[in-house]
């Protein structure tokens, strides 16, 4: 299958996850008032939504290994589905916390399948630019989305943003059924015995290179959430910015996500892609530095949106080069070691994400603090990321 056909039918299934996140997020004061709660309480709702959706990949990822990315998938986007039609029906912040949990297992099914797919047909720099180009089509969904959910909290109640990510499933799962999979090659399925399918997360587990990769990456992650978690209060409530702002700024987000994405995809043809991470990961750790002293110096909203925008636009060039040089190693195991990658990343983000939210006690400062804790830890992974690399291939001759 030609590479952009692939790249945009996954970059529509990874838009899932985005879509699902921040679309609603403009909602968050309209479901805090309905269901007589606070915007921090209601955040708890993505945080349950990320966590399941990282808990759930242990368990998905072995499974499309042995059993074939197809048929987890489309159980992924039928859970999905049928999730989000019962969170538009929760009457409280309790049914809809759980609906949401069982929304993020769902979603975990298609996330764990994605980066497996791309594995099974690439590696190497052919893996990152994949990834990158993926990262280009899924971009829309995210810069879209606060958008899409401004549109339809005007046009109906909040409900209705669920009832289209339902939708939106139902679509992705036909596209994929009709133009993915009755052309793509099917890989050859893991028919070692069913003990493995736990037995192999200890070869992940010690292989240090790839854990190194997956704990960036859970850290990187988890900064950006941060930031989304609490996106609604530092933007609209803390500046007080309309909800149009609001989509704009988000928006700005994504787009300088898709430059640095576009830059890291000629860069790779000049450089690996473990050295353009680390560069990447040490100018997102400048920015949210930057961001720190924002905040204690009581900037205005444009100043500490620019931080912002820089340190999120990192992950579009962080992800890709990270992903494929934590996959790497794993061709035979790809489901495995990519459903490590992301029970890690969405697990460590959500538990960090909500304590975030309940640390913040409605200040600017204690947010942007956290996510500059975050952002150390990535240094110190990064720094010694090549060599790390290097010792692992030097091995495996």
């Amino acid at each position: 299958m030609p590479q952009m056909q692939l790249a945009i039918l996954l970059g529509m299934t990874v838009a899932l996850g985005p879509l699902a996140l921040d679309a609603y997020l403009p909602a968050f004061p309209t479901i805090a008032r309905e269901f007589g709660t606070e915007n921090a309480d209601v955040g708890l709702t993505l945080s349950a939504y990320v966590a399941t959706l990282g808990l759930a990949q242990l368990v998905g990822g072995p499974l499309s290994d042995r059993y074939g990315r197809q048929r987890i998938l489309f159980s992924g986007l039928a859970l999905f589905a049928g999730s989000a039609l019962m969170v538009a029906q929760a009457g409280s912040l309790t049914e809809m916390l759980a609906w949401r949990a069982s929304q993020g297992v769902g979603g975990a099914l298609c996330a764990v399948s994605v980066p497996a797919l791309v594995r099974d047909q690439a590696e190497g720099a052919d893996s990152a630019r994949l990834f990158g180009l993926i990262g280009l089509i899924m971009f829309i969904a995210p810069a879209a989305a606060p958008s899409i959910g401004t549109l339809l909290l005007t046009i109906s109640g909040w409900q209705t943003i669920f009832v289209m990510l339902a939708g939106y499933a139902v679509l992705l799962a036909l596209l994929l059924h009709f133009a993915l999979f009755r052309r793509l090659t099917p890989r050859q399925r893991d028919r070692t015995p069913v003990h493995t399918l736990v037995t192999n997360y200890l070869l992940v587990l010690r292989h240090p290179a790839t854990m190194r990769f997956i704990a960036l990456q859970a850290l990187a992650f988890s900064a950006m959430l941060v930031f989304i978690t609490n996106a609604s209060f530092i933007y609209q409530e803390w500046f007080g910015l309309s909800s149009t702002l609001f989509s704009g700024l988000f928006a700005a987000n994504i787009g300088a996500m898709a430059v640095f994405s576009l830059v890291n995809r000629r860069l790779l043809l000049h450089f690996q892609g473990v050295i353009l991470l680390r560069v990447y990961v040490f100018i997102q750790a400048t920015a949210i530095a930057l961001l720190v002293a924002c905040a204690l110096a009581g900037a205005p909203y444009w100043a500490v949106a620019a931080c912002i925008i820089v340190a999120t636009g990192c992950m579009g060039a962080l992800v890709p080069n990270n992903m494929a040089n934590a996959l790497e190693f794993f061709p035979r195991l790809g489901g495995t070691a990519s459903a490590m990658l992301g029970a890690s990343q969405f697990t460590v983000a959500g538990l960090i994400s909500a304590g975030s939210a309940a640390i913040s006690g409605g200040s600017l400062v204690p947010i942007v603090l956290v996510m500059a804790a975050c952002s150390t830890g990535c240094v110190l992974l990064a720094a010694g990321a090549p060599a790390a690399v290097k010792r692992a291939k030097e091995m495996a001759v």
